[in-house]
């Protein structure tokens, strides 16, 4: 009797097994994550082609053909006029981030001195490479308002291991009267005042660059001298594709 109780009690322990193996409380199976889609990275290396004017950290937009940083002859964004008084590019790039146009944002550490380069890397999908363009964004700091600018390069033909090389020309953002007083120059030769959101130059619109005029050649309230002179080109910008 002992023996078939114990027959009785596996054939019960068995089903149960079964019957465990076939419950919806099975384990799922595992799906693995589908790969990242591809990607192309660009470098881009601006050199600072002046005799006295440091350039502020870059912003590097990668885009649509949709998006511009700024129109000659239409008033800058608040972001453009935020880099082009003070040299901060953080709004111009948060106003790019939330374009729909606009694919990725990136920005350079650091000023960049005369004579001066920096690198800085930026990634897209390859989907967008089809109408990709590329702009770049930085402030002549020894200004009130002037800035240069790579706008909308098409980029859409480089492959792997293409590079272009162009030079930028100097914008008057038109924020700003150019006093070129120490209380409105943000760089060394100033150190006054950055991004003030009340608009005195009458033209208020973008344009190109006038230079300036300096102590040296009799303005005498102006903080800047000859030094800090420029002309056209102002930067140079090689650009990259690394894959």
């Amino acid at each position: 009797m002992k023996v078939i109780a114990n027959r009785i009690l596996l054939l019960a322990l068995g089903a149960a097994v079964l019957a465990a193996c076939d419950s919806s409380d099975s384990v799922t199976p595992f799906v693995p994550d589908p790969p990242p889609p591809p990607t192309a990275t660009f470098e881009v290396t601006v050199t600072n082609l002046t005799n006295g004017q440091p350039l502020s950290p870059i912003g590097v937009i990668a885009h649509a053909d949709g998006y511009s940083v700024f129109s000659i002859g239409a008033a800058a964004s608040v972001g453009l006029e935020e880099l082009a008084e003070g040299g901060d590019n953080s709004v111009l790039l948060a106003e790019a981030d939330a374009d729909a146009n606009v694919f990725a944002t990136a920005s350079g550490g650091a000023p960049i001195s005369p004579g001066g380069r920096e690198t800085i890397s930026i990634e897209v999908l390859q989907s967008d490479l089809a109408g990709m363009r590329l702009s770049t964004s930085t402030m002549l700091v020894n200004t009130n308002d002037a800035v240069t600018m790579a706008n909308a390069v098409d980029l859409s033909a480089m492959q792997s291991g293409d590079t272009l090389t162009l030079r930028t020309i100097a914008y008057d953002a038109g924020t700003e009267a150019d006093t070129e007083m120490a209380a409105h120059i943000p760089g060394p030769a100033g150190g006054g005042e950055g991004f003030n959101a009340a608009r005195d130059d009458d033209a208020d619109r973008v344009s190109m660059h006038s230079g300036i005029v300096g102590a040296d050649d009799g303005f005498a309230s102006s903080s800047l001298s000859n030094q800090h002179r420029f002309d056209n080109p102002v930067s140079m910008v090689r650009i990259e594709r690394i894959n």
